[in-house]
This record gives structure tokens, C-alpha cells and sequence, in this order.
């Protein structure tokens, strides 16, 4: 066994209304379920899981008759609420190898850590069930590949939880700024301004009694046993052995949404990101203190993709107050959280966020000319509504109805994990705010990058960073074949295509699934 030691490591009705009368397909004949409903696993339940749960239990045609969670503490409890919801208990397991050949599941769906998003898809596709998988749905480009395959290969059905793409405010806007409503638009900014604390000092730490730790690491290398990080749940989103920071875990909701309104259905030719973990040590007034997270907490990766550029944005110190004039205008707020998208058109701006359920359009001169609105109790929930869309599909067999099938979800995913391969290739190379103006100067690129640069040097001065001494890293630009899904003349950056993974956890090419 491998290990390493701690510092290694279109909504459709038509398929609702005919919904009893359609045949699932030959591999989920057998339900032995109440009523034929269709059973669903669900993988993870500590946190989103729950939601799965949620949607699943608000649409008549499904029931759940599976919790996966390695925590058996965790299981337990959330199968009482499950049992009051839908009067019936579902089975508890810790592995999802169990329920492969189950005849009461036919759906699997997943909000496990992202390391192990891909493997249970492609498992549960070549076991002939139905998907939905959280964002991001890999952890690795490699990972993203063999889930396409396995849902062409297999005809299953796939849905990302990308829940925007069923929201029917975003898609008035998508549909308004295709038909031109804010000119020619080449540019789309995504945001995740969102306050993240820091997870603790970099320690040793046990791991909880109830919890499997080998196969809770899964397809990841299994390292020594103890935990480098204070809290075993959520926390592992800023590990990068386990997760992808807030570039893979916010992010590919708002660069979905980027990636729709610009059209680009294929992934970006270059890429360069400017990134750190930065201001931990001036919150806690140590300036030898280390944060037991390695993923960035600020960041700015740009996306080249030739006639359009995408630029996303991570902040992850406070976000009060700050001086991002035209930003805070076209969100109608100064304080708090920003997450969202702008697209920046030749007549004017539109923008989805902060809320899901709400976008706008502007004129040059930022007046409010369009509101699009999802509005929950006329339309249901936007978790709801992805929930049926994906049932919808389930049913009929027609993958076309889906909202966000697997191709989508690795698009998405994929420009978080081409940007963090650049900070993490750069990572050793901390720089001067000169020598980054000058590489972004020199990057092609729609955006105002000297602009974008001095609002990310001035919100770290906020936050009381000392710029002198704790500078940003600046990855190197990486050119991708967006075919090959391959960079090109870098074997390092090739290196994080994929992972090394262990025996009996591996997740097989594309052409292998």
C-alpha cells in the first residue's frame, strides 16, 4: 500500500406527464421498490448529500433506498431523517462497491470528497445505473475524460450538479445576451468572493474512531494515519490530495455559467494564474504561522480561448467594504460575499449573482434594463427542479433532455483544474506585483488584467498582507490542446492530467472505462 508522510501528501413536462408509462431500459427492469419507484443511492451525506435527498424525495417517481457515507455515525443519523421523510428506512453501507449489483438502485449519485466523484460514476455507469454527480466531477482532467466515455460507452444518463443550468433567471439571461441584448460579448468574469476562515495550524491530528480511513482515501494515496488538518469533514476542500480549493469547489458553478454565455463548448488554448494561501498569519498576528490548507485563497486565473477570454477570481479574505467600484455597483452591494458571473458586452453588462435566483442586465452606463428572476415557489427549487430535469432524462432515456450532462460538468470542472495546475507549478515563484503586470501585459487577453491585479493586491493590503513579504506566486503560462486534452510541450504540467492512483482504486482511461 502506497503512502506518504505529511508533508508528501430545458426543463421538460412531456417526460413528467408520460413518466409511468416509460420503460428504464433493460438494465433497471427489476426495481423491487414501493410502487416501482426507482431507488437512489446516495454517496456522502454529511453535507450536500442531504440535498440529493431532498430533491430526490420531492419528485413521485423515485425513493431512497441507500445512504453511503464511510462514516457509519453519519449514516445512522441521517437514515432517521430519511425514515421520517419518506416512511421507509433506506440500507446504511460504508462501501459503494456494495450496492453495485443492488435490484433496488438504479440511480447513484454523489457528494463524497471530490476525489472520489469519478471512480464511483465510472463504477456506477459500467454497473448499468444512472448519475448524478456533485461539482466538480473530477478531481483531474484524466478523471473528467473517462466519465464522458463511460456515459457515451454505457448510454447512462448524467447530470452535473451544476444547479444554474436549470435556474429559469440564468437562462433568460443566456437566452438574452445570445440575442444580443448587451452587444458582442468576448469577456466573462466569474467571482467567488466568499470569506473562508483558516482551517488551523498544519499538525498531526487523529482520526475519528467511526471513520474508515482507508477507503475513505479511496483512489488518493493513503497517508500515514493522522490528519494534517484539524477537522476531518468539509475541511478537506483545501487540501489539494483530496480537493481542488475554492477554484473547484465554488468555481465551476460560476464558470458553467461563464462558459454557456460565451458559447464555448471546448476547453481554453492558454492559461496563467497568479495565486497564494495568504493573510492566515496577520489574522492570527504569527508570522510563522502555517495553515494546514495548500490550496489558494486568492486567486486570478485567466483563460485564453482565441476570440474570448474567461477570468475567474477566488478571495477568500474578508470581503467587506472593498474597493471594487464597478463590481460593487453591478452587484448591488458593497459588503459581503460576492459570487458570481459578469459578462461584458459592447452596449453593456449582465450578471448573475449574488443570489441563484436572480440576474440583471445593465446599459454601458450601469442602469438597470432587464431583471431575470427564478422564482422558487412559482418555478420550485433550483435543487428540485435539477433533480426532475435529471429524473426527466432517467426515464425517457434521452439524454438530450439533460441540463448539465457529463460533457458539461467536465468542461467546467476541467478550467479549475487547468488554472490551479498553473499556481501549483508556480507555486515556488513568488513575485512582485511588476513582474506579474508585466506577465499578464504580455498574456492574450480581454480583460483589463493591470486593473484586475491592482483590486487583488489592494483587497490583500486590506487584509493586512505585507506584499513585501508574502507575495503572490505567478504559475507559468501553459499552452493546452484543447482536443488532445493535453499541454503542449510540458511534460510537468502533463504530470497533472491525471494521479497516481492505488491498486484496486483506479480510475481507467477513456478508452479503457
Amino acid at each position: 500500500m502506497n503512502r506518504l508522510n505529511r508533508r508528501q501528501f430545458g426543463l421538460s413536462s412531456a417526460a413528467l406527464a408520460t413518466a409511468s408509462a416509460v420503460h428504464v431500459g433493460s438494465a433497471r427492469a427489476a426495481t423491487n421498490s414501493p410502487n416501482e419507484k426507482m431507488g437512489v443511492a446516495v454517496c456522502g451525506v454529511n453535507g450536500r448529500g442531504m440535498s440529493h435527498v431532498d430533491g430526490f424525495n420531492h419528485d413521485s417517481r423515485t425513493f431512497i433506498s441507500v445512504l453511503v457515507d464511510v462514516d457509519e455515525k453519519v449514516g445512522q443519523k441521517q437514515a432517521d431523517k430519511v425514515e421520517k421523510m419518506q416512511g421507509r428506512r433506506p440500507r446504511v453501507v460504508r462501501d459503494v462497491r456494495e450496492i453495485m449489483e443492488s435490484d433496488d438502485v438504479q440511480i447513484i449519485t454523489c457528494a463524497t470528497p471530490n476525489h472520489w466523484h469519478a471512480l464511483i460514476g465510472v463504477w456506477a455507469m459500467q454497473a448499468g445505473k444512472d448519475v448524478y454527480i456533485e461539482k466538480p466531477i473530477s478531481h483531474n482532467i484524466h478523471e473528467g475524460r473517462a466519465l464522458v466515455a463511460a456515459a457515451q460507452k454505457y448510454g447512462r444518463m448524467f447530470q452535473t450538479g451544476t444547479q444554474c443550468r436549470s435556474s429559469v433567471g440564468v437562462r433568460g439571461m443566456i437566452d438574452f445576451v445570445a440575442e444580443g441584448g448587451i452587444g458582442e460579448v468576448n469577456l466573462a468574469r466569474g467571482l467567488c468572493y466568499k470569506r473562508r476562515k483558516s482551517i488551523g495550524s498544519l499538525g498531526d491530528y487523529e482520526i475519528p474512531s467511526n471513520v474508515d480511513f482507508d477507503l475513505w482515501s479511496g483512489p488518493a494515496t493513503f497517508t500515514e494515519p493522522k490528519l494534517t488538518r484539524q477537522q476531518f469533514h468539509y475541511d478537506w476542500h483545501w487540501q489539494r490530495h483530496y480537493g481542488n480549493g475554492d477554484s473547484g469547489n465554488q468555481g465551476p458553478h460560476q464558470t458553467d455559467v461563464a462558459r454557456w454565455g460565451l458559447q464555448l463548448e471546448r476547453h481554453p488554448n492558454k492559461i496563467l494564474t497568479y495565486a497564494g494561501r495568504l493573510g492566515y498569519q496577520a489574522e492570527r498576528k504569527d508570522a510563522d504561522y502555517v495553515d494546514a490548507g495548500d490550496t489558494a485563497n486568492t486567486q486570478v486565473s485567466i483563460y485564453d480561448y482565441g476570440d474570448k477570454t474567461i477570468v475567474f477570481e477566488t478571495r477568500g479574505l474578508s470581503v467587506d467594504n472593498s474597493a471594487d467600484t464597478e463590481l460593487n455597483e453591478l452587484f448591488q452591494s458593497t459588503k459581503g460575499n460576492k459570487v458570481g458571473v459578469v459578462f461584458y458586452g459592447t452596449e453593456g453588462y449582465a450578471v448573475q449573482g449574488p443570489s441563484y435566483e436572480v440576474c440583471r442586465a445593465y446599459d454601458r452606463n450601469k442602469k438597470l434594463i432587464k431583471e431575470f428572476r427564478h422564482d422558487n415557489k412559482q418555478h420550485g427549487s433550483l435543487n428540485n427542479v435539477h433533480m426532475s430535469n435529471f429524473i426527466d432524462a432517467v426515464v425517457s432515456r434521452d439524454a438530450s433532455l439533460l441540463n448539465a450532462d457529463a460533457r458539461c460538468g467536465h468542461l467546467s470542472a476541467a478550467i479549475a483544474h487547468l488554472g490551479n495546475t498553473s499556481y501549483y507549478l508556480g507555486e515556488g515563484n513568488r513575485v512582485g506585483a511588476q513582474e506579474i503586470e508585466d506577465a499578464v501585459g504580455g498574456f492574450a487577453s480581454r480583460d483589463d488584467d493591470a486593473e484586475t491585479l491592482a483590486r487583488t493586491l489592494q483587497h490583500l493590503r486590506d487584509n493586512g498582507v505585507d506584499l513585501s513579504q508574502n507575495g503572490l506566486s505567478l504559475g507559468p503560462v501553459l499552452n493546452f490542446d484543447p482536443k488532445a486534452e493535453k499541454y503542449i510541450d510540458n511534460e510537468e504540467a502533463n504530470a497533472w492530467i491525471g494521479r497516481q492512483y492505488r491498486e484496486g482504486f483506479e480510475v481507467p482511461a477513456a478508452e479503457n472505462v
